[in-house]
Formats: C-alpha cells, sequence, structure tokens
C-alpha cells in the first residue's frame, strides 16, 4: 500500500493515478468533490472546523482499512496527515479546548483499531510532494474551486502559507513506514511527461529497496 501527502495543490490525485496505473492497482481517492461540508468550512472555518476534521477523519479511516485489505493499493491522502491539518486550524482558533480532546481520543482510538482491521499494520511507503508556496497557490488557482480561492477570502493566504510550512516538519516526524520526498517544483509531473516518468522510476526503486 501505498499513501501519497502533501499540501492542498501538490499534485497527489495527479501521482496516485499515475503510480496506480504503472503498478496496475486501484486508487483510494479523498471525498472533496461531493463533500458538502468543505465549503460550509471555507465559508465559516470557526463553526465548521471540529465538523469537517471529523467528517475526513471517518472517510480516510474506511479507505485505510479497504486498502489494507489488499497487497496492492494507493491512497492519495490519508489518516497519517489528519491530526496535522486539524491541529492547524486548532491553533488558528478554529476549534475548542474540548473538540481537540475528544478529535485526538477518537484519531488515537482509530490508529490503535488499525492492525486488527488487517493484516498490515502500516503502508508500506509514503510519498510526499513537496512544493514551494508559490506553486502551492499557482495549482489552487488552476484547479479553479471558487471556495479555496484568495479572491474568495484573502485571508486564506496566511492558512495556506502556515499549511505549507508546516507539512515539512510533519514528514521529518513521520515514522510509520518507509518514506520518499518527490520535489514537486523540480519535478513537474503533472505538466511534464519527462518529470513524470522520473518520478514513477523513483518511486519504484524506493519500492524494490524496501522489498
Amino acid at each position: 500500500m501505498i499513501v501519497l501527502a502533501g499540501t492542498i495543490g501538490a499534485g497527489k490525485t495527479s501521482l496516485s493515478e499515475m503510480i496506480a496505473k504503472e503498478l496496475e492497482t486501484e486508487v483510494f481517492f479523498e471525498s472533496v468533490e461531493n463533500n458538502e461540508i468543505l465549503p460550509l468550512f471555507y465559508q465559516d472555518p470557526e463553526k465548521y472546523s471540529f465538523l469537517l476534521q471529523i467528517y475526513f477523519l471517518n472517510k480516510r479511516f474506511k479507505s485505510i482499512k479497504e486498502a489494507l485489505v489488499h497487497d496492492n493499493n494507493v491512497l492519495d491522502r490519508s489518516i497519517y496527515e489528519d491530526s496535522l491539518l486539524f491541529h492547524l486550524n486548532a491553533d488558528l482558533g478554529r476549534a475548542s479546548t474540548q473538540e481537540v480532546e475528544v478529535y485526538d481520543e477518537l484519531l488515537k482510538n482509530m490508529m490503535e483499531e488499525l492492525p486488527f482491521a488487517s493484516h498490515k499494520k502500516q503502508p508500506d511507503l509514503l510519498v510526499h510532494i513537496k512544493v514551494s508556496f508559490e506553486t502551492m497557490l499557482e495549482r489552487i488557482e488552476k484547479r479553479n474551486r471558487p471556495y479555496e480561492q484568495l479572491s474568495f477570502d484573502p485571508n486564506l493566504y496566511d492558512y495556506y502559507k502556515e499549511l505549507n510550512q508546516r507539512y515539512e516538519q510533519w514528514f521529518i516526524d513521520y515514522n510509520e513506514s518507509p518514506k520518499i520526498q518527490i520535489d514537486g517544483d523540480q519535478f513537474n509531473f503533472v505538466e511534464d511527461e519527462t518529470a513524470a516518468k522520473e518520478v514513477i522510476n523513483m518511486v519504484l526503486k524506493k519500492l524494490e529497496k524496501i522489498r
């Protein structure tokens, strides 16, 4: 099982599809397009931050359980990033102390259940896509989800910047499985076929080393 990680607009979905195609396996996508809570969160983060994170936590837990049952799968985002995302919102005053305590306890209980829900205990590989803040903003603008745009809410600028910065430390601290970091600025695999092939080869070589 391979899990992708990275900030908004890093290219997780695109790279997930490429890896899955190369390995002839299934992709488990994050629930975004049909997520009715996500637009509400962008309209009123203080009101909907906790509800949104519980929604995502539930979906990610379900996805990783399903993926762990099979030998080969790719997740375009996983439960391992969940705490980073919620605690950023909490630090920005978008969640109460009680909500943080409930969330942390729930996440801990879920993580303890994962080994019992499958024959594996963790992913085989985490692929983190690192992109600059400038690239992040460009990708967000290109995919054109109205509620994500800075024109919708200029305050998103600081939120996006802090999110991007925190991912670097998150990757350093991550120790649940073998990991690899892809420089999404150096290798623009979303638009450059040559870069895409190089990135896929990097992932395959890492898998060979792990095996």
